[in-house]
Formats: structure tokens, sequence, C-alpha cells
């Protein structure tokens, strides 16, 4: 482990692990490695300690005991682990889930694509032929950041956010596309809906998305979203690999 890495203390029982200062796939691809090589290190015995691991952007927060492992000691075992960047990509998932774009589901979808100087099924198009990458889960539980959009996609959050954004909406800014999985205030602009249950504390993981995964997202009609609104979760999105 070299490549200009920081070795960041975060409290007494955590450690940041951070490759670089922006947001890219090839340090987002080092940090899913190292979470990888770490998850397979614990399983076989030869690393003690850790009790969790936190990827985001360009980082990787490792959480861990410590009665069991030092900071000092586990910042040693990472630097001496061997890892492989193009192993997490073999294997991640694909999560297809379907969207109803524009209209009351995506309000914002026509301002989107006139900013963009596209037309709406232009943009709808843009967005939904392209295979986005999970870069992270934060804000709220389940809340996944995905990237990367194509350059007309691409445009600032809205100056005056809204004060109720509805569960399942898909937004796109600042390059990336995010989905609301509750109810909540929200600045990124809407283009659409999925019914697809994006976090359930009675399901384990309780989390649908999970960093590494690929998603692409289908268009449907508001026929179809109600009909699979009506569904139970597990028939509502198409899951392709298990990311073992």
């Amino acid at each position: 482990m070299a490549k200009e890495i920081r070795y960041l203390p975060s409290g007494d029982c955590a450690l940041t692990v951070e490759f670089g200062d922006r947001v890219d796939r090839a340090l987002s691809a080092r940090a899913m490695a190292l979470r990888r090589a770490l998850e397979r290190g614990a399983r076989e015995g030869v690393i003690e300690g850790v009790i969790e691991t936190v990827p985001t952007f360009r980082s990787l927060m490792v959480h861990y005991d410590p009665l069991i492992i030092s900071g000092a000691r586990l910042r040693a075992e990472i630097e001496a682990l061997e890892i492989d960047d193009s192993e997490d990509e073999a294997a991640s998932r694909t999560v297809t889930l379907p969207v109803v774009y524009g209209g009351e589901h995506g309000p914002d979808l026509e301002d989107v694509a006139k900013a963009g100087g596209v037309t709406p099924a232009e943009a709808v198009k843009l967005h939904s032929e392209i295979t986005h990458y999970v870069y992270m889960m934060g804000f709220a539980p389940g809340h996944p950041y995905l990237g990367d959009l194509p350059r007309e996609l691409t445009l600032p959050r809205r100056e005056t956010p809204r004060t109720r954004i509805p569960a399942g909406t898909v937004a796109i800014a600042v390059g990336q596309t995010v989905i609301y999985p509750f109810e909540s205030p929200g600045g990124w602009s809407a283009i659409g809906r999925t019914p697809a249950v994006l976090f359930d504390i009675r399901t384990d993981p309780p989390s649908l998305l999970r960093a590494g995964d690929h998603v692409r997202f289908r268009p449907i009609e508001a026929k179809e979203y109600d009909d699979l609104a009506a569904r139970p979760p597990a028939e509502r999105v198409e899951i392709d690999g298990d990311g073992a």
C-alpha cells in the first residue's frame, strides 16, 4: 500500500485510509479493494479486531476494537497487504431499477433538459443508457451516490432546496445521481422516481444498494410504477451477481 496514502486517526477506534482528494473511479477502486482485502483477512484470521469498514469517494474508514488491535498495528497490517484494484469490479453486482421519468415524479426533468441543451426524451436516454457506479452510501441510511453523468446532465444543485422530496426520488447534481430512500428535504434536481425500496431495517442487509455496485435505470410508465409499487420489494428490482 503506497501511492501517497494518508493514514488519519479518527478517534480512538477508527483509522481513515485516504487515497486522494477528489471524486475519482480509480481512487474508489483502491478504497474498495482495501475493503475486500481487510474483509478477507478477517475471515482468514490474518487481521483481527476490524469491526466495520466504511468507503467514501476517496477513502476507507476502518473501525476497530482497540482492545484487540492498536491503530499503529492496524496501519502496519494495511501497509503489508497486497491489493488488486481490479478485483472489486469483477465481484460487483449490477442492480436494475425501474424509474418513471418526468411529470409529477420528476418535476425538474424539463429544466434539466433545457440546461443541458437537449430534449426531455434525450435527457432520459442519456441518464438511462449508461451504467452508474455506486461510489458511497451517505446522507441517510440506504442513500447512494452514483456516478458519473455525461456533460449534458452535469449541473449544480438547485438554488432553492425543496422541503419535501418523496421516497424513491431519483435526482441529479454535480455530475452525480442520488436516490432518496425516505421522504426528506433535498436540493438536487428531481428527474424521476423508482418504486424500489432502498432501505428496510427488517431485511438483511437493510440497504438495497452498497458501495461498489453498478446501477442501471429502466424507464417505465406511471402505470407500471403503480403496478410495481403494489408488489413485494424483491419483485421490483433486478440484481445480477452477488458481489461476494
